[in-house]
C-alpha cells in the first residue's frame, strides 16, 4: 500500500473536491486532504457535515460499543456531542469504497487536535477536566502545545492503514503549527483501575514522565499506577494488555503521569500521556516518513 498525496490523485481527488460544502474551519495554510491508503483518505474536516460524520462514530464506538452512558441528547441524535467540537481540529480519515454502495464516503477513523493558543482564546484544554495542566504549561512558557483526543477507529477498520494515516495527520499538523509537545489522556476500558493492575504498573515503571512533563489528577481524583512491585511484573504480558493506542504511544517514546483517573461517563480508566517532540521526532520519523511507510504503529 502507498501513501500519496490527494491533489492530482485521479478520483479520490474528485470526490473530495465534490463534496465541499460550506467551510466551517480555517486551517491557517494547511490543506484539508493530507494523504491516501488505498481507498481511505485522511482529512482535516472543514464543513459541519464532516464534523458531524466523525461525532457519529464516535457514538458508534463509545456509546454503542464500549461502555460509555449517553446523555438524553446524545441518545436522540446518535451522536458523541461535544463543546470542545466547535474549536477544535478534526482529522478523519474517509473510505471512499463505500462512496460506490452510498451517496457519500464513510468516515471510520477520528482524531480531535486543540491547539494551545486556540484552548487559551476559549476554554481551555479538555483534559484539565481530569489533570492539572497548568502547571505543566507554566514550566514550559514559549512552547506550543497541542491537545489530541477522542481518538476512534470503525470496526473491521482497525488496523495499520487506518492508524498509519491517522498518525501521519498528527505528524504533518504537529509540522506545519511549529508544536513543542503533544498530550492528552488515554483511556483503557473498564472503570476499575485495579483491573488494570499490570499495564498500568508496566507503565509506571517503565514509561513514566519525568517531574518537568508530568501533571497530577485534578480534584483529587488521581489513583496511584504503582499496583505491583517490580519483580511482580511480566513485560511481555503487560505490553500485550495495553490498549493499541497507548501502546502506540509508548513505541512511539510517549511518557505516561503517575496516576490514573476514574471517567465515569465513559466508563474508563484514563492515564496522561506526554509527548515533547524533541524526544520522540526521530522515532516518528522512522514510523511515519514516506520512505519507511511498512513500519507498524500498533498491534
Amino acid at each position: 500500500m502507498t501513501l500519496r498525496a490527494i491533489e492530482g490523485s485521479g478520483v479520490v481527488a474528485r470526490r473530495a473536491f465534490a463534496r465541499v460544502g460550506r467551510r466551517v474551519r480555517d486551517l491557517r495554510g494547511l490543506g484539508p486532504s493530507l494523504g491516501a491508503i488505498g481507498s481511505l483518505e485522511l482529512r482535516l474536516a472543514t464543513t459541519k457535515k464532516e464534523i458531524r460524520k466523525a461525532q457519529k462514530l464516535r457514538y458508534r464506538v463509545f456509546f454503542e460499543e464500549g461502555g460509555a452512558t449517553p446523555d438524553q441528547t446524545a441518545r436522540l441524535i446518535r451522536r458523541d456531542i461535544c463543546a470542545f467540537d466547535r474549536v477544535c481540529d478534526h482529522l478523519i480519515v474517509l473510505d471512499h469504497a463505500t462512496a460506490l454502495r452510498r451517496s457519500a464516503p464513510k468516515v471510520v477513523g477520528a482524531y480531535r487536535l486543540l491547539r494551545q493558543d486556540v484552548a487559551e482564546a476559549n476554554f481551555g484544554f479538555y483534559s484539565a477536566g481530569e489533570f492539572d495542566i497548568a502547571p505543566l504549561i507554566a514550566r514550559h512558557r514559549g512552547k506550543r502545545f497541542l491537545e489530541l483526543g477522542r481518538s476512534c477507529v470503525a470496526k473491521g477498520y482497525r488496523g495499520k492503514p487506518t492508524l498509519e494515516l491517522l498518525w501521519r495527520g498528527i505528524w504533518a499538523y504537529v509540522q506545519h503549527h511549529r508544536i513543542d509537545a503533544m498530550f492528552g489522556c488515554a483511556s483503557l476500558e473498564g472503570a476499575r483501575p485495579a483491573d488494570h493492575a499490570l499495564a498500568l504498573s508496566y507503565l509506571n515503571r517503565n514509561a513514566s514522565a519525568d517531574a518537568e512533563w508530568s501533571a497530577e489528577a485534578a480534584n483529587g481524583r488521581g489513583v496511584d499506577m504503582a499496583f505491583l512491585p517490580a519483580g511482580a511484573i511480566d513485560a511481555r504480558a503487560a505490553i500485550h494488555a495495553l490498549p493499541p493506542l497507548i501502546k502506540g504511544y509508548w513505541r512511539v517514546g510517549a511518557k505516561f503521569g503517575a496516576q490514573a483517573v476514574v471517567d465515569p461517563k465513559f466508563g474508563t480508566t484514563d492515564v496522561f500521556v506526554i509527548m515533547p517532540i524533541a524526544e520522540i521526532e526521530e522515532r516518528y520519523i522512522r514510523y511515519f516518513a514516506p520512505r519507511n511507510e511498512a513500519a507498524p504503529l500498533a498491534a
